[in-house]
C-alpha cells in the first residue's frame, strides 16, 4: 500500500521516529524534525487514512506480567484452500498473537503466548486440535528472545 501513496522524506522521518517511540507528542516530534506539531498531526492522520499507519501499541514486557511461555507452532492443513476458514478459527483463540500464511513445510505458522505450560497445553490440545482442517502441528517453545526490532524505513 505504501507504493500507492506519495510518501516524502518527512513522512518517512515521522514513521521512523514513531516506530522508535510511539508515545512522543506531536509537539516534541515536530521540534525534533523542525516542523510544527500541527504538521505532524496532519501527516499522521494522512498516514492513518492511507493505511500505512495502523494505530499505536504499548510495548509491554509480558514476562513481568507472568506470561512465561512463548511457543511457535507450524500448522499443516489438510488442504491449502482451508486457510481462510482455519485462520478465522485461530483468530478466536486469544493466546495466539501472530499468524502467518507460509511457504515451506507448514501452511501456517503461529505465535502463542501463555502464562505457563498448563495454559499452552490447553491451547494446543483443547483449542487447536478441534479446528477442522488442521491435519497436524509441530510446536517449538522459545527459550529466550534475544531481540525484537522494527524494520528501518528509508527512501522508497
Amino acid at each position: 500500500m505504501a507504493s500507492k501513496i506519495n510518501l516524502d522524506k518527512l513522512d518517512l522521518q515521522i514513521i521512523s521516529a514513531m516506530m522508535e517511540n510511539a508515545g512522543i507528542s506531536y509537539a516534541d516530534l515536530g521540534k525534533k524534525l523542525s516542523v510544527s506539531g500541527g504538521t505532524i498531526h496532519v501527516r499522521i492522520k494522512k498516514l492513518q487514512e492511507s493505511g500505512v499507519v495502523k494505530g499505536t501499541r504499548l510495548n509491554v514486557e509480558l514476562k513481568e506480567l507472568g506470561y512465561d511461555i512463548t511457543a511457535f507452532v507450524g500448522i499443516y492443513l489438510e488442504k491449502s484452500s482451508l486457510y481462510d476458514t482455519v485462520a478465522k478459527d485461530l483468530k478466536k483463540i486469544p493466546e495466539i498473537v501472530r499468524l502467518n500464511y507460509t511457504t515451506g513445510n507448514y501452511s501456517m505458522f503461529i505465535e502463542i503466548v501463555c502464562r505457563d505450560i498448563t495454559q499452552l497445553r490447553h491451547v494446543l490440545h483443547d483449542e487447536l486440535q478441534k479446528i477442522k482442517g488442521i491435519e497436524r502441528t509441530e510446536t517449538l517453545i522459545s527459550l529466550e528472545e534475544s531481540f525484537n526490532r522494527n524494520v528501518q524505513v528509508g527512501p522508497l
